[in-house]
């Protein structure tokens, strides 16, 4: 049986401390469900399907990532996919306060769904997809913070 690991998030857009994690999460999984969150009540840098567009061509690759769109409850759309885990992100303590609300509801609507906190390496733990998009609307080069090879503009 196949362990099979849900990423989720809003990737907007997707930064070099997201595909760390993506990485670590290929060390104890099987394959990688990179699940790409729809919420239509809010507009972001990239549409929907530029995300998704740009993650798929990162892993393009690596058969054991896939990447999905979702609008779901994330524990209802790990279900969909076969995931056993859920890939979290941690950065900071604010990060690992507000994940650990989150693991705690997810626990009690989906217990047999396990998150997995990964730390952000020290070398990625300051990038966010939000300063990302700042220096972006100020028209700063933001190709540190992106995946190698990823050029942002393309997906604008």
């Amino acid at each position: 049986m196949k362990r099979i690991a849900l990423f989720p998030g809003s990737f907007d857009p997707f930064t070099r401390g997201h595909e760390s994690l993506v990485e670590g999460a290929l060390r104890l999984f099987d394959e990688v469900v990179i699940a790409v969150g729809d919420n239509v009540s809010k507009r972001g840098l990239l549409s929907v399907d530029s995300r998704l567009r740009l993650i798929e061509d990162l892993y393009r690759n690596e058969p054991r990532v896939s990447v999905a769109k979702y609008s779901t409850l994330t524990g209802d759309f790990a279900r969909e996919v076969g995931a056993v885990a859920m890939i979290r992100g941690i950065r900071n303590t604010t990060d690992f306060n507000f994940e650990r609300s989150i693991e705690a509801t997810n626990r009690r609507l989906f217990p047999d769904l396990t998150t997995v906190m990964l730390v952000t390496p020290d070398e990625y733990a300051h990038i966010s997809s939000s300063i990302v998009r700042e220096l972006l609307s100020f028209g700063r080069e933001v190709s540190d913070f992106m995946p190698e090879g990823v050029d942002i503009k393309r997906y604008l």
